[in-house]
């Protein structure tokens, strides 16, 4: 994954934990600034609505769905995940 702070490639050996931190610049990586949910422009900053509100993006947290920002984990699709659903639904 890359740091969204200082940039620098930071390479995951396991899952990221709550203390874990950016060896370059020391700011924490399970924190919401680092995740693949991440968005400026969303509900409470978060593509996930599922997701608890979380006030301080720029600290750690415990937040279940945390996938690190650009790691092979991609942010499923709900929709596709629907229409296969009811497509499954309706077959003969």
């Amino acid at each position: 994954m890359q740091c969204a702070f200082c940039g620098h490639k930071v390479t995951l050996v396991d899952k990221v934990m709550r203390r874990d931190t950016c060896p370059h610049c020391s700011r924490d990586l399970r924190c919401c600034r680092q995740c693949n949910f991440y968005d400026h422009h969303a509900y409470n900053e978060c593509k996930e609505v599922m997701a608890e509100r979380v006030i301080d993006k720029e600290r750690a947290n415990l937040c279940e769905y945390f996938v690190p920002r650009g790691s092979s984990l991609s942010i499923p699709d709900r929709a596709a995940d629907a229409r296969e659903a009811l497509e499954a639904l309706f077959r003969k």
